[in-house]
């Protein structure tokens, strides 16, 4: 099954698999973004991340790999006058053609042999001083039933990120348990590493 059969099962429903709600740590890290302009969103679905800093005035672009979830982000923005740039592609496709200020992702399922070249790109797209923010289900995961890949290659370490991303300063890299409460897909507690790298 392709990235985006898997998550077009996902989102062929006329809910928000995962709500329209920001995801709260994401939101947590907005006073970062006081200077910034530009964000791009990695691994966006059904868009509640891009719709949220739309709002708030940034220039987005949304990546995902379902055109499913991606129709109901255009709808959307449309129903809000919000102008966000979509582009549908999985993201082991995808070449950083521009630097943004800010990337944000959360819950990207990408196996660990692939981290390597994402993450690579990921650094490639961000401007000097430019922030990665981003939350991610930890190898504990396994042990909760609130969401989530039940493949531990699926998961995160620390390491995954303390170990890449050379140019980058880290200035938050955690492993936490949290409450979530996003959409039928996500709810109840979680262990899950919340990332902040800065680009030197």
């Amino acid at each position: 099954m392709t990235q985006q059969e898997l998550w077009n099962k996902k989102f062929s429903r006329d809910d928000y698999f995962y709500g329209t709600n920001v995801n709260e740590f994401l939101k947590s890290c907005e006073h970062l973004f006081s200077n910034s302009k530009s964000i791009l969103c990695l691994g966006e679905g059904e868009g509640r991340n891009a719709i949220y800093f739309a709002e708030k005035g940034f220039n987005i672009e949304a990546i995902d790999a379902s055109n499913i979830g991606l129709e109901k982000l255009r709808k959307n923005a449309l129903s809000k006058n919000l102008e966000i740039d979509i582009l549908c592609m999985d993201l082991q496709d995808w070449a950083p053609l521009k630097k943004h200020d800010v990337v944000i992702a959360s819950y990207l399922h990408i196996y660990e042999n692939q981290r390597d070249k994402l993450f690579d790109k990921i650094e490639l797209s961000l401007e000097k001083n430019a922030y990665f923010v981003g939350e991610f289900f930890s190898k504990n995961q396994i042990n909760y039933s609130s969401g989530g890949p039940k493949d531990l290659e699926l998961l995160y370490d620390k390491s995954d990120f303390e170990n890449r991303f050379k140019a980058c300063k880290k200035i938050k890299v955690e492993e936490e348990i949290v409450h979530l409460n996003e959409g039928s897909g996500h709810r109840g507690e979680a262990s899950v590493i919340r990332v902040v790298l800065q680009k030197q």
